[in-house]
């Protein structure tokens, strides 16, 4: 007599913790789960809850900073390691981000306040500028120094007879005026200058710029910020003082495009994975993102802060980048919302000068006046550590929950809320209550004029003042 019977592996019906405890079947016919949906319900909001429970967003600070205000930092774009900052006494540090601690000072490079540093394409050397006229390379690495010791590095040789190891300068370029901004190029061997007289291509292999750019679209204002494009390798971009953003081929010197906005703009950054677009940091308060080939509006405008946005940071995957202000916040903003998902601040955390993202899109370090550099979570309630696997799927399950149910108006209470500084409170409710008065004249007086005198403005086209070719 033959008999068939039903076999199954251990592993398909038992649990993963205990090799004793076996996995209940459920039946999914909705008729046996009249309640599914009142359950999933109450589960989302406990995710959400959860969520802001676990939300501690800063790790810490790195060492004990610098002696004076934070103005620049920057990360190698190819590695995690290390991290460069600069700060207004022209003092520059070395840090180790997985230990917070600072692995060199650079005292004596710069004698003014630092304006730029940048990584080179190897990640194995870095430049700065700073107001004082100079332009310093320097390596990550400790290098022997000469006779009388280097910057950084002590003054005699060891007792065993090893050479002093120091941190100084490998090579140095000047200019009558003083530098503003500091990008290397992202493929070959050369770097760009912003200052008071024009925008210079160097190269380091020579003393004097490859190129000079002056006098651009008849405009002789200070130029104050410098970036290259990352694909189109002959593509510059640049801020200046006169409020404009213009575009320029490095191939044959010339200026392409230039817009004409209503403030002037802080900072500006190039999206790591959709290069035709950048994003703006103004002093109107709000951020801008552009396309590169129409230059008339913006595609979308950042709102939220209620001071001069200084600093600009993508995240390496393109999807959201981080901003930091005047008015003591950080706020990170997905490329697709107008509206910060979250916003960073601490009570010591004065005027934020500069942030960035890491390259493993986990952390985001803010430089502020108070010269302290921290470091926080890119997610504010994500663990730190190594997960289980029946850890990382209930996180993932909890996430999933919250987003198919955020349009509930319990769930986007508790998701959405968050805590400010009662200063920013009231400005943020001023500026709401002026918003709606405008907005309101506006419409009053289009209902009282004849018609097509007064029309409703485009706020994108209304925050470009002019467009030049």
């Amino acid at each position: 007599m033959k008999i068939k019977t039903l076999s199954r592996k251990n592993n398909s019906v038992e649990r993963e913790c205990s090799g004793d405890l076996r996995r209940e079947s459920r039946n999914l016919n909705p008729n046996y789960h009249p309640m599914q949906r009142s359950r999933e319900y109450v589960r989302a909001v406990t995710a959400a809850k959860m969520d802001r429970m676990f939300a501690k967003p800063l790790i810490g600070n790195l060492g004990e900073g610098h002696r004076d205000a934070v103005t620049v930092t920057a990360l190698s774009r190819r590695s995690l390691l290390p991290l460069v900052s600069g700060s207004a006494d022209g003092c520059l540090k070395l840090w180790d981000l997985a230990t917070r601690s600072c692995v060199a000072t650079l005292e004596g490079g710069h004698s003014r306040s630092i304006t730029g540093c940048v990584f080179g394409v190897d990640g194995e050397r870095f430049y700065s500028c700073a107001e004082d006229g100079l332009v310093r390379q320097w390596s990550i690495h400790a290098t022997p120094s000469t006779a009388g010791g280097g910057i950084g590095g002590g003054d005699d040789d060891d007792k065993d007879g090893a050479p002093d190891m120091s941190y100084g300068p490998l090579e140095t370029w000047r200019t009558p005026g003083t530098f503003k901004s500091l990008d290397h190029h992202w493929h070959d061997q050369q770097f760009a200058t912003a200052s008071d007289e024009a925008v210079c291509i160097w190269s380091p292999e020579r003393s004097t710029p490859l190129q000079t750019h002056t006098d651009l679209w008849g405009s002789d204002d200070t130029v104050t910020v410098v970036r290259y494009n990352p694909a189109e390798r002959n593509l510059l971009a640049h801020c200046s003082a006169d409020r404009g953003i213009g575009l320029h081929d490095t191939r044959t010197s010339k200026a392409l495009k230039k817009t004409v906005l209503r403030m002037r703009s802080n900072d500006l950054q190039w999206n790591p994975m959709e290069p035709m677009n950048f994003c703006v940091a103004n002093e109107d308060f709000n951020a801008y993102t552009f396309d590169m080939r129409r230059l008339d509006q913006p595609t979308r405008i950042y709102k939220g802060h209620t001071s001069a946005v200084m600093s600009v940071s993508w995240s390496p995957t393109g999807r959201e980048f981080v901003t930091g202000s005047y008015d003591r916040t950080m706020r990170l903003f997905p490329t697709k919302s107008g509206f910060a998902r979250d916003i960073y601040h601490t009570k010591r955390m004065q005027k934020i000068f500069t942030v960035q993202y890491t390259m493993d899109h986990k952390f985001v370090i803010s430089g502020s006046d108070e010269s302290n550099l921290r470091l926080w979570k890119a997610r504010a309630s994500e663990q730190l550590g190594q997960r289980t696997t029946r850890e990382e799927a209930a996180i993932q399950y909890r996430d999933a929950l919250i987003q198919k149910h955020e349009h509930l108006p319990e769930i986007r209470r508790i998701h959405k809320s968050r805590k400010v500084p009662k200063v920013i409170k009231k400005q943020t409710a001023q500026a709401q209550i002026q918003k709606e008065s405008a907005k309101r004249k506006q419409t009053n007086r289009i209902k009282h004029s004849k018609p097509g005198t007064y029309e409703h403005e485009n706020e994108r086209k209304k925050a470009v003042v002019k467009e030049i070719d």
